[in-house]
């Protein structure tokens, strides 16, 4: 079952503020003082900055080479609260990056928008991490040439909407492409659970859990069309919606990147338990040939509407 994916499940984060010799960067032998100091070392090379267990009321930003920010215990080393730029606490605009075993929580700024990461340009893997308590998780800009990978992540308590643009727990621009596997999503907040732009999706073996969300709305939103897989996910859609009118949407917002054949097959769907209400599991404004096949859809859950 998907939950074995989900490393994060009852672990007691450390309380204790970091200090200056909890950051290391093994490649170049040395300590550092703070997460932006040992960035800045690392410069247009590659290499690691770890993360001892603790808190970290820090932020950085990343304008080159390859990084990887990785906690030495999973779990244990959390960017919790501070932003860089009014943006993320990693506003990321290398050559590409990756986030390894790290918690990002409390992350909010002036234009509501506050994430854990805003990624900027350059590829981006996100492994065995989590994003929680924030306005987004990950936001990005645009970068048609590069790829994103998400795998046994958690995203809870994200998203935001009202008088101003939603946030979402995952917004992706024009990327070329998403990878978003065995992770979960939970107790949205507003928005979407997963928005992209990308080229492609593929969006494989999660857990869409919305029966603790208030004011969310699609599960999966690929406003500019995809091309790509929607395969094994399990959906719950809860009672608090802002828009229950669908689980998934496709070209809702414009026609950027084609869908034709789109394959979104062997998911499973409910509503929660006690709600009564007809919606659709894909709504389709592309006007291209989606194909689906061995989804199975709860009472109330319609295959397919074309808008």
């Amino acid at each position: 079952m998907l939950f074995r994916f989900l490393l994060f499940v009852g672990l007691a984060l450390t309380s204790t503020l970091a200090t200056a010799q909890d950051i290391f960067v093994p490649e170049l032998g040395r300590e550092f003082r703070n997460v932006q100091a040992a960035v800045d070392a690392i410069g247009e090379g590659r290499g690691t900055v770890l993360l001892a267990p603790g808190r970290y009321r820090q932020c950085a930003v990343q304008t080159a080479g390859v990084v990887t920010f990785r906690s030495a215990e999973p779990g244990q080393a959390v960017f919790d609260g501070a932003t860089c730029e009014g943006k993320a606490a990693l506003v990321l605009r290398g050559r590409g990056a990756t986030v390894d075993g790290i918690v990002f929580q409390n992350m909010r700024v002036p234009d509501l928008n506050g994430a854990g990461i805003r990624l900027e340009r350059g590829d981006l893997d996100i492994v065995n991490s989590m994003f929680r308590n924030s306005e987004q998780g990950i936001l990005t800009a645009d970068d048609p040439s590069s790829a994103i990978r998400i795998d046994r992540s958690t995203f809870s308590g994200l998203g935001r909407c009202g008088d101003h643009p939603c946030a979402h727990s995952i917004y992706i621009g024009n990327y070329g492409s998403l990878t978003v596997t065995r992770s979960r999503f939970e107790r949205g907040t507003g928005g979407h659970y997963v928005k992209s732009r990308a080229a492609r999706a593929e969006i494989i073996d999660n857990m869409f859990d919305d029966s603790q969300g208030r004011e969310t709305n699609y599960m999966i939103d690929l406003p500019a069309g995809a091309s790509g897989r929607i395969a094994g996910n399990y959906f719950v859609q809860g009672e608090n919606k802002e828009n229950y009118s669908a689980l998934i949407a496709v070209g809702a917002e414009d026609r950027l990147h084609p869908s034709a054949g789109l394959a979104i097959t062997g998911n499973r769907a409910r509503i929660v338990e006690g709600v009564a209400r007809n919606t659709i599991f894909v709504a389709d404004w592309s006007g291209e040939r989606l194909v689906q096949s061995g989804n199975q859809l709860g009472e109330g859950i319609g295959s397919f509407e074309r808008r």
